[in-house]
């Protein structure tokens, strides 16, 4: 027979009530749990605030989307004056809009932030593999829902942009006609895409991302937070206390870092959405505030700039017999291979503070690679020339496509040929415990 619970002690005008609720609902233990008595490692830096940062703007976008739904119409006739409709005439709508697109792209940011800060100190290393994995799947839905979320505007490049990314899947070999088809409901880009497409943005797919998330978090707080020196707080008990020699309690001590974090980023994001909503054409394209016409095709389609190093590695790989399912096939392989990290990483330390020198160059050349990928997504196909055997030659002065190609080998060789250079990489020992 299970113990009973312990009354909530302490004095306080709520005591009677919290432990009213504490005998029919854990929200004590939950606390403590996750919170009041979660010990995190000493020594975490300026790179473990945007773990705390994406959760703060995944709630953002889900409150500020919920908001826009009371006035967006999914419909083909009257989605792109709806959305006009919530610029102009909702009280604050253009504010509760920025908000929303500015918090998708600050949303990439942070989550790209945080997964750099996992590749620099091996947190997908034992006995993490399975968070690591998780957090990889976010990412994806992330991916998913951004797509989705990208065509609601039903401006010029939102649909243009939505018939490329779609017409890729028709690039799969035997089921790729079909398969475009049921996804999009429709022959073309319709009426059907936008419904359905609103459906998974709106309800499918943040459900599983919120699931997906809560996992991440229950998942961290089994294996323990990974820390700057890579060495694991739990081996290392206090006899009296009971808790780790080299943790903390994540309350009060990192709440209130992680609410100075916030306040930072509040202010970083308040001055792109009073200053500079559209950063440039990035975070807004110019072609997003046309109507969508289906008989005029833009003269430079591309997506918004998070999704293009993958669509710079799949322009850079040539089509083989009039099919652009190698590029797909690339730019597909460049996502799943970060579910292998965990087992490409062959390095005795998981910090790279205590890695050699080959794979912290590794590393930068990975980094430097998808930022000009990145780049390279965003350049007009004019300038990428025509793709073909004739593409090979230097005299085609199409330097931005050997540029891709050239990163696109980079990028794949930082995964593929990780198991041979961490393992002969000359690594410093971990110290025993966290140092000061």
């Amino acid at each position: 027979m299970a113990a009973p619970k312990q009354p909530v002690t302490g004095a306080g005008p709520f005591n009677g009530v919290l432990t009213w609720v504490d005998t029919r609902f854990p929200l004590i233990s939950l606390w403590k749990e996750h919170l009041a008595e979660y010990y995190a490692p000493k020594n975490f830096n300026f790179w473990y605030y945007f773990g705390s940062l994406a959760l703060f703007v995944l709630v953002i976008q889900i409150v500020t989307g919920i908001f826009l739904t009371m006035n967006y119409k999914p419909d083909a006739a009257q989605a792109f004056a709806s959305v006009e409709y919530i610029m102009r005439d909702v009280p604050g709508g253009w504010l509760i809009r920025y908000m929303h697109s500015t918090g998708a792209s600050m949303f990439f940011i942070v989550v790209y932030l945080h997964m750099f800060r996992a590749l620099m100190y091996g947190s997908y290393r034992k006995p993490r593999e399975l968070l690591w994995i998780i957090g990889v799947l976010i990412y994806l839905s992330m991916m998913a829902e951004a797509f989705f979320g990208y065509l609601l505007p039903w401006g010029q490049m939102s649909y243009w942009g939505a018939q490329v990314i779609v017409n890729l899947f028709s690039a799969v070999p035997f089921i790729g006609d079909d398969l475009g088809v049921w996804i999009r409901g429709d022959y073309v880009i319709s009426d059907a895409t936008l419904n359905r497409f609103f459906a998974l943005h709106v309800i499918a797919v943040p459900l599983a991302l919120l699931l997906l998330v809560a996992i991440h978090v229950m998942a961290l707080h089994e294996v323990g937070s990974s820390n700057p020196d890579g060495v694991e707080i739990k081996k290392r008990i206090d006899p009296a206390t009971g808790h780790p020699v080299d943790g903390i309690p994540f309350h009060p001590y990192y709440t209130v870092k992680d609410l100075f974090g916030v306040a930072v980023f509040l202010a970083v994001s308040c001055a792109i959405m009073f200053f500079a909503p559209a950063m440039g054409g990035y975070f807004l394209e110019y072609n997003n505030f046309i109507p969508a016409n289906p008989l005029q095709t833009p003269e430079h389609i591309a997506p918004v700039w998070y999704f293009t190093p993958y669509y710079s590695i799949l322009r850079a790989v040539p089509p083989m017999f009039n099919s652009q399912f190698p590029g797909v096939a690339a730019m597909g392989a460049a996502v799943i291979l970060l579910f292998f990290m965990p087992w490409l990483d062959r390095a005795p330390v998981k910090s790279i503070r205590y890695k050699g020198s080959v794979f912290k160059g590794w590393l930068a050349a990975f980094v430097v690679t998808f930022l000009i990928l990145g780049y390279l997504g965003t350049a007009p196909t004019t300038v990428w020339g025509q793709f073909g055997f004739d593409a090979f030659f230097l005299d085609t002065k199409d330097i931005a496509t050997w540029a891709a190609r050239v990163g696109t080998i980079v990028y794949f060789l930082f995964f593929l040929l990780m198991p041979w250079y961490s393992r002969r990489d000359k690594c410093k020992p971990e110290p025993e415990g966290i140092t000061h």
